[in-house]
């Protein structure tokens, strides 16, 4: 069931990539975020810039319920199983994405701890594709982000938007979606159109002065038709 929900995403949405508003760290954030429309909202509960706590996503979540059908994303990079079960129990998060360098049988021991849908990030460079290639069957989609010494994501950086082709190929063979996220912002989501995407991972370039900024957003959506 889910892999079909994944080959279907650009059907759904008429050809336009999904968008996944992630690092919300404030209770502006999620306002803003929640009415914007975008079926995806991210929290990162690892070591961040933007790391927020169980009971702050709970309690938001609890006042400002998510809008139509909007799945909650929870990002966790190398966590512990008691950290995920804990976070799990206590926040209602539709989707667990793990950011780190998590083993395919760590993918498998959450999803059948958990029984939520994984996203596996896979971090852009030569050997990305065979990595990609361990999680078949396991993750139930993949977003493609830049990777700097001493960061896991949210550099602000894209990778070489020339290779997205070759992880949509390896996506399509395992029947699950394909993110792409890392250097995202107002004035270059436009040239990701081309690639027909499934979906599109967006934190920083949605910011101003480390905060959601709504003029951002709606311009970004707005740039997507």
């Amino acid at each position: 069931m889910k892999k079909e929900l994944g080959v279907c995403l650009v059907k759904q949405f008429m050809g336009k990539p999904e968008l996944k508003l992630c690092g919300n760290r404030s209770l502006e954030d999620w306002e803003s975020v929640r009415v914007s429309g975008v079926p995806y909202a991210g929290f990162i509960f690892a070591n961040s810039v933007r790391r927020v706590t169980n009971e702050q996503v709970k309690n938001w979540l609890s006042e400002f319920p998510p809008l139509n059908d909007m799945k909650i994303v929870g990002v966790f990079v190398n966590p512990e199983l008691e950290e995920l079960a804990q976070t799990v129990s206590e926040v209602p998060l539709d989707i667990l994405q793990l950011h780190g360098n998590e083993t395919p049988a760590f993918l498998a021991k959450v999803k059948q701890m958990t029984g939520k849908t994984i996203w596996k990030v896979i971090h852009h460079g030569k050997s990305s594709l065979n990595e990609m290639r361990r999680y078949d069957g396991i993750a139930d989609g993949y977003i493609v982000d830049t990777k700097l010494p001493g960061q896991w994501g949210g550099t602000g950086k894209r990778f070489d938007w020339d290779s997205i082709p070759s992880y949509q190929a390896e996506a399509a063979v395992q029947k699950v979606p394909l993110f792409v996220a890392g250097g995202v912002k107002v004035d270059n989501v436009q040239e990701l159109l081309p690639y027909q995407l499934d979906g599109i991972d967006v934190s920083s370039g949605i910011e101003t002065n480390d905060r959601k900024d709504k003029l951002k957003m709606d311009d970004l959506i707005e740039r997507l038709g």
